[in-house]
């Protein structure tokens, strides 16, 4: 009970906890060290970024030319990629639904419930926002392009990373340059989710995410998942269902561990396949409502809800659950926010590069009608996967 309070006031601590960040800040004069404090944000400022720049890239400038010129590329990529997915996902809820992935905004609070993802996604945040604005900052150095500032901003619950770079210079640049320090900053977060995504295969808990045949290449799955027991007078148990069954699909999607489970409605019938003595079942069962809320449907069964996956790679010992799911996040949220943030949106890096890339080869009110019609058919696309999202399963929270 104690526990479904906090989240679902989750919101109400979230503010509390901007109001004695504010406090403090105020209370430590913070102004004095660059900090510009309002009721809705805080904000840091450095102006001797551009001097630790400098000095990183006499040390790694090679390495870190080789990076700027695949930014570039990686740019196209991933734009490319983005849009695929958006498109593919909505083609996917009208076609096959079961492929269809639901799309939420992640905000402390709203989306974010539970203490333990709050505190995973304010951990992953500021690292990941470290890394793409000091590739930024990084490749601008190279390009001999000043930065005049650089720092971070925490509006509430939510974090932006900032480097500043001069204006005059950066608009004085060859264009394949600004390009490089554009595309920097996403493709430091997809790299850096690769070679953290190497090291997580050796953990069962990135099975949760890895799609075929990645899955079943690195990973030895499981048959699916052991029913404990029946709850008396329930669809389970009038369709025959038993204890020790072992489920292995739910309306013909793989059952391998218990995040595999669809959403249910009351009412439905589901069909549910199981393995019984090594022999392969089939059940049609009713749909139960759940207890705690009308709205959500069960099987009717108690189930092992131990994660069976197994990495092939197995040679690091990952003991700790929560380090686990922090690295998850982590990488989840690096990948991601690299991918969308190239996404062609005013606020987005992926609006910046596609304004230099076509800057200049038409007129200034030709770019401006060319980039709003750009900007509108993304946000469209992007509103179209969150409300599609919505009608499939509700607002879910994580």
């Amino acid at each position: 009970m104690e526990l479904d309070f906090i989240t679902q006031n989750s919101i109400i601590y979230v503010l509390i906890a901007w109001v004695v960040i504010v406090a403090i800040a105020k209370g430590l004069k913070l102004e004095k060290y660059g900090f510009e404090i309002k009721a809705y944000s805080l904000t840091y400022k450095n102006k001797k970024v551009n001097s630790i720049l400098v000095k990183i890239l006499g040390r790694t400038k090679r390495g870190i030319r080789v990076f700027a010129d695949v930014s570039v590329i990686s740019g196209f990529i991933m734009m490319g990629f983005a849009f695929w997915f958006l498109l593919n996902n909505v083609s996917n809820f009208f076609v096959a639904q079961t492929e269809f992935s639901e799309l939420t905004v992640l905000i402390p609070g709203v989306t974010l419930t539970s203490s333990a993802s709050i505190t995973y996604f304010l951990l992953s945040i500021p690292i990941v926002l470290v890394i793409h604005e000091g590739a930024h900052g990084i490749v601008a150095a190279l390009e001999k392009i000043k930065i005049k500032t650089g720092g971070f901003a925490i509006f509430i619950a939510m974090f932006a990373g900032f480097v500043e770079p001069d204006e005059e210079e950066f608009g004085k640049a060859r264009k394949i340059s600004k390009l490089r320090v554009i595309g920097a900053g996403a493709t430091s977060n997809v790299i850096f989710a690769f070679v953290l995504g190497a090291i997580l295969l050796t953990n069962p808990f990135f099975a949760m995410v890895l799609p075929e045949p990645l899955l079943s290449t690195f990973y030895d799955l499981p048959e699916g998942v052991l029913v404990l027991s029946i709850i008396e007078g329930s669809g389970a148990e009038k369709a025959g269902m038993m204890g020790n069954d072992i489920i292995t699909s739910i309306n013909d999607i793989p059952i391998f561990s218990p995040v595999d489970f669809p959403s249910l409605s009351p009412g439905e019938v589901a069909s549910v396949s199981v393995l019984r003595d090594g022999q392969p079942l089939d059940f049609n069962v009713e749909i139960m409502e759940s207890p705690d809320d009308p709205e959500r449907g069960l099987i009717g069964i108690m189930r092992d809800n131990s994660f069976a996956y197994k990495p092939v790679m197995n040679f690091i010992e990952w003991n700790d659950p929560n380090v686990s799911m922090f690295l998850l996040w982590l990488w989840m949220i690096s990948f991601f926010i690299g991918i969308i943030n190239m996404l062609p949106l005013p606020i987005l890096d992926g609006g910046k590069f596609i304004h230099t890339i076509i800057d200049q080869k038409i007129s200034e009110k030709a770019i401006n009608v060319v980039m709003w019609g750009i900007y509108a058919f993304t946000f469209a696309l992007f509103g179209l996967n969150i409300a599609l999202s919505y009608i499939k399963s509700g607002w879910f929270t994580i």
